[in-house]
């Protein structure tokens, strides 16, 4: 994780942020995450809060509690206690009552603690101060500098109220992008007043033949050849082959193509191209970059198992979502009429 430090050389307060470093998918899990959120900074008060250090915030519930730093505030909006990442006994002790900020009963019992962002707006006299005299060894900004500086500056909490999602885990990463497709999304790319801008790459539109798609997004330099793709987001350049059937799906897609002539003389020896063989079954899988699915394959969770390893066999599971890493391969058992299971077993096919 690295930091964004606004620094104008006559600027009176700095706004300090985390900036993404992009996604990566290990064996533990989501290795690199972060935040994805929309906010317009000039909501936030700051000046005339009266604060030196102003730190972006948002109420919880308990499964997130233990993942940020939490704070406590008076009726001011003043900073009265923060703990980072707390458990047990210290958890409890940071338990507040929303309500205070606006949430109905209802979503105060289920949000009932307030965690910090990672967002902050800071006089530049008071950060020099911090950092060059009263902790110049320090490493973190929010773990060591904020619940230090909250005992003798005025630090105040501005509540954040507009779209967050936290997607450091499989799970939240996979919710996150499948809420994209819903009818009206919290976060949209199609908001004219909030324009998401991406790379330009110079693709083709994607090739859709006699396929449903339903609730779907899909990018562009796709092939979907008599497919079924409900509820999934389909990366760059997949190639989806006939009587596929993707349902709750993330496929991150493919850095390159491979031309027709690649693909059928990767087919006739016995190899498997990039994207997913006809005749195959997935369901709320995330499904990385480069990744090769054979044909007749089947990768449905239906023992909900929670963690397991099959790295050898190419994927693997977490938060019981199964995980393709990026450029692995499942191999392609139409030969042997075979069906590959979760539980690591392989059983004559139907």
């Amino acid at each position: 994780m690295t930091r964004g430090l606004a620094y104008p050389a006559r600027s009176e307060h700095l706004l300090i942020m985390k900036i993404a470093c992009g996604f990566k998918f290990g064996m533990r899990g989501l290795e690199k995450g972060g935040e994805v959120f929309a906010s317009s900074f000039g909501s936030l008060r700051h000046r005339r809060s009266g604060a030196e250090i102003t730190i972006s915030c948002l109420p919880v519930d308990d499964r997130r509690s233990s993942d940020f730093g939490l704070v406590k505030i008076d009726n001011a909006g003043r900073l009265i206690s923060f703990s980072e990442k707390p458990k047990g006994v210290n958890l409890t002790a940071m338990h507040v009552d929303t309500t205070l900020l606006g949430l109905s009963r209802e979503e105060a019992q289920k949000k009932p603690y307030i965690a910090s962002m990672g967002i902050y707006v800071i006089k530049k006299d008071v950060l020099l101060n911090l950092l060059r005299c009263q902790f110049p060894m320090a490493n973190d900004f929010g773990c060591e500098i904020i619940p230090a500086a909250a005992k003798e500056c005025i630090v105040k909490a501005y509540i954040f109220n507009d779209y967050w999602e936290d997607i450091g885990t499989i799970r939240s990463f996979l919710e996150a992008n499948l809420a994209l497709t819903d009818d009206l999304p919290r976060f949209s790319f199609y908001d004219d007043t909030r324009p998401i801008c991406t790379s330009r790459r110079n693709l083709p539109p994607s090739m859709i033949n006699d396929s449903t798609v339903m609730d779907s997004i899909i990018s562009h330099g796709c092939v979907l050849d008599n497919c079924s793709i409900e509820h999934s987001v389909i990366g760059l350049r997949s190639h989806i082959g006939s009587n596929v059937s993707l349902k709750d799906t993330v496929m991150f897609g493919a850095d390159f193509c491979e031309a027709d002539v690649e693909r059928s003389r990767l087919l006739a020896e016995g190899r498997v191209p990039i994207g997913i063989g006809e005749n195959t079954t997935i369901r709320k899988c995330i499904i990385d970059k480069n990744a090769r699915i054979g044909r007749h394959v089947m990768i449905i969770n239906s023992e909900v198992v929670q963690e397991a390893d099959r790295s050898s066999e190419g994927f693997y599971i977490r938060d019981n979502i199964p995980v393709i890493p990026k450029n692995s391969t499942i191999g392609d058992w139409m030969s042997f009429d075979l069906v590959v299971d979760l539980r690591g077993e392989r059983t004559a096919g139907i």
